[in-house]
């Protein structure tokens, strides 16, 4: 597979208060794990920002404006949610390297695209910015990509925290499916099994809700039965990956216990998903993952997923026992099962 890698320096220029869980080290995992991508021979690219007719496809015209005004300031947005002077300036980087990320495979010049951007994106919405985030980094992604011409577009968000940001974006659009796993009930408070679309969107937002504490086999239980089967149904034109990796066991801003091995399988089913529907077209847009030993030990088993050999998803050995995942399948088989062939 013919993967590039988008990243940046600059992203620890986007600075938060002291003991934010968003903080510039993360952007120094995500460079270390681009020097060793570098060093092992593959493509790593810096991004371009965004432009506003990109943003516009998603975020209000007001709302872009005063995300503007904060240039050169430290403001704070929301409880959570703040801005340094070089915030919306990075902020741009962000969204345009999911942008780029999503441009490199349509074009088919990769097959697969990983964007290790800051600030994360999937929190924010059409008017406001949420959850650490500013712009919504993978709906433009996937905006530009319907843009481009894409028919179908399918986004895979398994972040701990459920992607309100991206559900609202598309929710009333049938081009568009967007899939999440995430800790429910937990922030945002959204993602429950029975929120799955309206109007002409009906069908096309799949939130698989899992209890806390769940573990490698349940994720396994939510991809073997929901998610890939719901997006080889939909036979997209591209599959972009809200990739988050706190609900890694190690992160202080969740209770799941996955391990990095996990967020690897996931990586692998969805490329085979892929290269079955879309000739392998995949472009990743980081998210979540807050301790940075455990975004490390993800982000490269994420990497290693995409370069290696095709082959079926490795899951890590089950070393603890839970019925948090069948649980919430077969809750969500009940609520999408006019929609979609799920056994």
């Amino acid at each position: 597979m013919s993967l590039i890698l988008v990243s940046s320096a600059r992203f620890a220029e986007h600075q938060t208060p002291p003991g934010h869980p968003e903080r510039p080290e993360r952007a120094g995992v995500m460079n270390a794990v681009a020097a060793r991508r570098r060093a092992a021979g593959g493509e790593v690219v810096a991004p371009r920002a965004a432009t506003g007719e990109q943003l516009a496809r998603v975020h209000d015209a007001a709302y872009l404006h005063r995300l503007s005004e904060t240039s050169g300031h430290a403001v704070a947005l929301d409880p959570d949610t703040y801005t340094s002077p070089e915030s919306h300036e990075i902020a741009l980087l962000a969204a345009g390297a999911a942008v780029d990320a999503t441009e490199r495979v349509m074009a088919t010049t990769h097959t697969a695209a990983l964007a290790m951007v800051r600030p994360p994106g999937h929190h924010a919405e059409r008017h406001r910015a949420m959850g650490f985030c500013l712009f919504n980094n993978v709906a433009v992604a996937a905006a530009h990509a319907r843009a481009l011409g894409a028919g179908r577009v399918a986004i895979v968000d398994f972040d701990v925290h459920h992607g309100n940001g991206t559900q609202h974006t598309f929710e009333n659009d049938a081009s568009v499916l967007y899939i999440s796993t995430h800790q429910y009930p937990y922030y945002p408070g959204t993602g429950a099994a029975d929120e799955v679309g309206t109007g002409d969107g009906a069908g096309f937002t799949v939130n698989v809700p899992l209890e806390s504490g769940a573990v490698d086999a349940d994720y396994r239980v939510a991809f073997d039965e929901i998610v890939l089967p719901v997006v080889r149904q939909f036979k997209p034109a591209l599959i972009l990956v809200s990739a988050g990796f706190d609900a890694h066991e190690r992160d202080p801003l969740a209770t799941m216990r996955l391990t990095a091995g996990a967020f690897g399988a996931m990586t692998m089913g969805l490329r085979r998903v892929a290269e079955e529907t879309c000739s392998g077209r995949m472009a990743l847009v980081t998210e979540g993952g807050y301790d940075l030993q455990a975004l490390a030990a993800s982000l490269d088993e994420t990497v290693n997923a995409l370069v290696g050999p095709l082959a079926e998803p490795v899951w890590p050995e089950a070393t603890l026992a839970s019925g948090r995942g069948r649980t919430a399948v077969d809750r969500v088989k009940k609520a999408i099962a006019p929609f979609w062939k799920v056994k």
